[in-house]
């Protein structure tokens, strides 16, 4: 887990996070990880369009984006 965050941290690429609410609502989250603490991951969050703070110990998975298909004619 700790090296895509690292990854998207160096490189300003996006990965995707599963993340559970304090509500326990289960989200993916498409982000850009600007700061890498040991209780925290600050990103840069697509859906919300800024910067969010997501406790560690509520991110289920991480992974990379699936690479879209290009449409063949």
């Amino acid at each position: 887990m700790n090296g895509l965050f690292q990854a998207s941290l160096e490189e300003q690429k996006p990965i995707v996070i599963m993340y559970m609410t304090d509500d326990r609502v289960i989200t993916d989250r498409n982000i850009i990880v600007r700061k890498i603490h040991p209780e925290y991951i600050r990103a840069y969050c697509m859906k919300c369009g800024g910067l969010r703070t997501f406790k560690q110990e509520n991110i289920l998975a991480v992974a990379k984006p699936k690479k879209r298909r290009e449409a063949y004619a």
